[in-house]
């Protein structure tokens, strides 16, 4: 027992680099989701579809010698492009949110095989933003997992700083106001529907820029990637929020990044349990199924003692 344990943990430890790294890149995914789920209360599936989307264009314009940077802005505005339709298909056509999301994240299926030529794109031999110009030269000497922990956490800091900033703007509140009380911001003479539109297209931008960095971390892009992507940000929100709700001084979103580590940390456990690569699904629709009853356990717990 003790042995199996033993190299249980071993075996945790050995990969805790990729977990970190892949921890961090779907936390800017997560951030996105905390957007429609917690603030709009906008249950968006076309995430399954941005986040490949992402990966799409950044393979894409990699294999052609287009610096890794620009791939950033790029992937971000094409995701923002596809959140925007979502809103538009679900304000303006007055089609239901679940299935707004579900239209767009399937014709992006489609969408990104035209993009990308082909189900598969491989990019090993080209430099990334983790390789590549300024990086290359200021962590060369590195380990190539530390640079990559390095460029990842800066960018979602300053993502995060970003996004606390946005929200207490006045679009950010109204932002808030929308997921809250819609009626309180159609009496403040706003269309609550652009507002809608507006944080659809920031979560879905953060989606496919989250899908842009995967891909370059893994130097390939695959049609398939984006399957799951909303259960493993609404997954990282609902472990972020609820461990840390007692917390006050930590921001909503610092706790949904910290959650998405955990998430991908208990994934690593199953794997290294002995699950293979085919069973991730099934652990992903039991952790979260976990995660959901717990969450909602420990709600009638605390009315009961209110």
């Amino acid at each position: 027992m003790f042995t199996y344990m033993y190299n249980l943990f071993s075996s945790i430890d050995n990969q805790r680099g990729s977990i970190l790294i892949q921890g961090l890149i779907f936390a800017i995914l997560a951030l996105g989701v905390y957007i429609t789920y917690k603030i709009l209360d906008f249950p968006d599936l076309s995430v399954d579809g941005t986040f490949p989307l992402g990966a799409a264009v950044t393979a894409v314009m990699i294999t052609k010698g287009v610096n890794p940077f620009v791939t950033l802005p790029v992937a971000f505005l094409c995701g923002a492009f596809a959140g925007m339709l979502t809103g538009l298909i679900h304000v303006k056509l007055k089609v239901r949110d679940l299935l707004a999301g579900i239209i767009i994240s399937t014709a992006l299926y489609t969408v990104n095989l035209r993009i990308a030529g082909k189900s598969n794109v491989p990019f090993f031999s080209k430099d990334t933003i983790f390789t590549g110009g300024a990086i290359g030269k200021l962590f060369g000497d590195m380990n190539s997992t530390v640079t990559r922990i390095i460029v990842v956490a800066i960018i979602v800091v300053l993502l995060k700083v970003l996004l606390d900033l946005y929200l207490k703007t006045r679009s950010g509140y109204l932002l808030r106001a929308t997921g809250d009380n819609s009626t309180l911001v159609t009496s403040l003479g706003k269309d609550k529907g652009l507002v809608k539109i507006l944080g659809l297209s920031i979560a879905n931008g953060l989606a496919a820029l989250a899908g842009c960095i995967y891909a370059q971390d893994q130097s390939y892009f695959d049609v398939s990637m984006g399957t799951g992507m909303v259960m493993l940000g609404l997954a990282s929100v609902i472990i972020g929020i609820s461990v840390f709700r007692g917390i006050r001084f930590m921001k909503p979103t610092t706790a949904v990044v910290i959650g998405s580590v955990i998430y991908k940390l208990c994934i690593a456990v199953a794997i290294a349990a002995g699950l293979g690569a085919n069973d991730l699904k099934l652990v992903y629709s039991v952790l979260f199924l976990v995660i959901l009853v717990s969450t909602r356990e420990r709600r009638k717990k605390v009315k009961e003692n209110a």
